[in-house]
C-alpha cells in the first residue's frame, strides 16, 4: 500500500506560480499511476491531471497552465501551476492506484491528506 503526503499549498496571486508536491511511500513508484484532483468549497472533488510512466493527461481547464511531471529517483510526482486563475482556488489531492484506469475514472484507491491552494485575484 503507498501512502501519499502533499506539500506546496498556500496563496498565490492570480497570474503567479506554485508548485505542488506529492511524496509517495510504501511501494515501488515507477510503475503505479498518479494523478491530482481538487475540490473547491461547495463543488465535487474534480480531476485535475495524472501521469502515467511518461503519458500525460489534463482537464481542459488546466490544459496549458498547469503541467504534471514526477521524479521515480525521489519518489514524488509534481503539479505546476502556471497563471493560476481564482477559479482554480482548491483543496488539491494527490491520488495513485497500479491501474491508469482507476485514476482516470477518479476511483483511485489512496489519496493524500489534501492541500490548499488560494488564488487570489
Amino acid at each position: 500500500q503507498v501512502q501519499l503526503v502533499e506539500s506546496g499549498g498556500g496563496l498565490v496571486q492570480a497570474g503567479g506560480s506554485l508548485r505542488l508536491s506529492c511524496a509517495a511511500s510504501g511501494r515501488t513508484f515507477s510503475n503505479i499511476a498518479m494523478g491530482w484532483f481538487r475540490q473547491a468549497p461547495g463543488k465535487e472533488r474534480e480531476f485535475v491531471a495524472a501521469i502515467y510512466w511518461t503519458s500525460t493527461y489534463y482537464a481542459d481547464s488546466v490544459k496549458g497552465r498547469f503541467t504534471i511531471s514526477r521524479d521515480n529517483a525521489k519518489n514524488t510526482v509534481y503539479l505546476q501551476m502556471n497563471s493560476p486563475k481564482p477559479e482554480d482556488t482548491a483543496v488539491y489531492y494527490c491520488a495513485a492506484d497500479t491501474q491508469f484506469r482507476m485514476v482516470r475514472a477518479g476511483t483511485p484507491t489512496t489519496w493524500g491528506q489534501g492541500t490548499l491552494v488560494t488564488v487570489s485575484s
